[in-house]
């Protein structure tokens, strides 16, 4: 590992509640700890965004142009539809 380095910094009170909550529950030692993690995560999230970025445009563009078709369910068709794909899942878990 390289050189550690101390650096002061400002963060919210709702950021520093957040912090501390999780210090409390003991899943982490230290804010370093968590804001640590927080850094890996976002991370990751963002080298996915990275690699996914066209995939998810092609997908929007597609249901777009769908929706000017006429393509597409209104609220109680989509809450049958996602009702019965939930119980399916459930019957293949």
């Amino acid at each position: 590992m390289g050189v550690e380095v101390t650096v002061q910094i400002t963060i919210r009170p709702e950021h520093e509640e957040l912090i501390s909550q999780v210090l409390h529950s003991g899943a982490y030692e230290s804010a370093d700890d968590v804001i640590g993690r927080a850094l890996e995560v976002l991370r990751a999230e963002d080298g996915w965004l990275a690699e996914q970025g066209t995939l998810i445009d092609e997908k929007i563009t597609r249901a777009r142009a769908q929706f000017e078709r006429g393509e597409y369910f209104s609220a109680r068709e989509s809450r049958a539809d996602m009702t019965a794909r939930k119980a399916e899942w459930l019957r293949n878990r």
